[in-house]
């Protein structure tokens, strides 16, 4: 009896390792798009560098209502030399049942010297373009320089090259640039295809396009080379948060500040905002975007006019890139709080910002309700 009842604990135990094994086999090899019928039901919304905290910020949006697509499927993009552990996205979609989405790992060789060209990734991105409804590129950190064949700022930080690489380069096949005027876009044969860059992501629209970027806003464009003398600077002025560097913890890195709308970009043409309007955003970044990509064109900039605040394209209508974070999940908290700086009194709750400086927050939704909107209209002509 002993003897059996080893042998059924040691069946036991290989059975659940060979699972636990399976699983974990699963969640690693994440092809979404070998097995996807190119037809399907399903919104398809593709999203580039699918980190554990843009995956979250994506189901809050769905939580609020502000990404309302009926039987939406995001499928997260990613290299595999790419640094991020995207197997805390794949888990965490797995242990919450979060069925709407998925994953895909591209596997060939990805060369920085072959981003504006055609290579080795070429036919499966064009592959994965025609099965999805549209993209959507998330902020993060520093753009290679030499991408945009720059040397590198002491203050530029490359913490995630071979993202940025994939970035820029879907950018580019789907898009052109100024890198090969002869490329042919994918977005000829689907013009209206939603594109939509947050952050790092409208960097990436430009770059991608054959554009290029400041490296550093404080000290490029307002000359200031110390913290101190930023925060000296109107928060206006501000595009994260200075007193993060003298008090790391006790602040949040980003900050809240007002944008100016072109006249003849779509904010203002066709979202019905006025040139007067002054919306508030929540921002963090320290690089901007500098000499414009092939067809990009500049629809808002700060107050002073010095820094971009969002770019479309000429040629592609529902190209749109801004350099804040409508997505963020504290920006949608009714009832989180924080301070901002030292000189604040009271904690201050985002979304209470928005409401109270209209239409920032009429703004913001905007943004959302616009991007499902040619979602819905690319998956119904695709």
């Amino acid at each position: 009896m002993k003897k059996a009842s080893t042998g059924k604990l040691l069946l036991v135990l290989l059975v659940g390792c060979f699972f636990c094994i399976g699983s974990l086999w699963c969640q690693l090899n994440q092809r979404f798009f070998d097995d996807a019928p190119r037809q399907s039901d399903n919104v398809r919304l593709t999203v580039l560098f699918p980190s554990l905290g843009d995956i979250r910020a994506l189901e809050n949006l769905r939580n609020q209502g502000l990404l309302s697509v009926k039987n939406l499927i995001v499928i997260g993009l990613y290299h595999k030399k790419q640094l991020t552990n995207f197997e805390d996205s794949i888990r965490f979609a797995t242990e919450n049942g979060c069925d709407w989405l998925k994953f895909h790992e591209l596997k060939e060789n990805l060369h920085p010297e072959k981003l504006f060209q055609k290579n080795a990734l070429g036919e499966e991105l064009l592959k994965i373009f025609s099965y999805s409804d549209g993209l959507l590129l998330f902020g993060g950190a520093d753009i290679p320089p030499t991408i945009y064949l720059e040397k590198t700022s002491l203050l530029t930080d490359i913490s995630t090259p071979y993202r940025c690489f994939l970035d820029v380069m879907v950018v580019f096949h789907l898009l052109g640039g100024w890198q090969d005027e002869g490329f042919k876009p994918y977005l000829e044969s689907r013009k209206e295809f939603p594109v939509l860059g947050l952050c790092l992501g409208c960097q990436s629209l430009n770059v991608g396009a054959g554009g290029t970027l400041y490296q550093d806003i404080s000290s490029e464009i307002y000359g200031k080379h110390h913290i101190e003398d930023i925060i000296a600077m109107t928060r206006e002025s501000w595009h994260d948060n200075p007193y993060v560097e003298l008090y790391p913890r006790e602040f949040r890195s980003s900050n809240m500040h007002r944008i100016k709308l072109q006249a003849e970009g779509k904010f203002v043409k066709d979202w019905g905002l006025k040139v007067e309007d002054k919306p508030q955003v929540y921002s963090s970044h320290h690089q901007a975007v500098r000499k414009l990509g092939k067809g990009i064109r500049v629809i808002a900039t700060s107050l002073d006019g010095k820094v971009i605040e969002a770019i479309d394209h000429t040629a592609y209508p529902n190209v749109l890139g801004v350099q804040f974070h409508p997505e963020a999940r504290s920006l949608w908290d009714a009832n989180k709080k924080s301070r901002l700086t030292p000189e604040d009194k009271e904690e201050a709750n985002l979304l209470s910002i928005l409401e109270n400086n209209p239409p920032s927050l009429a703004f913001h939704k905007k943004i959302w309700s616009w991007f499902t909107e040619k979602l819905k209209a690319s998956h119904k002509h695709r």
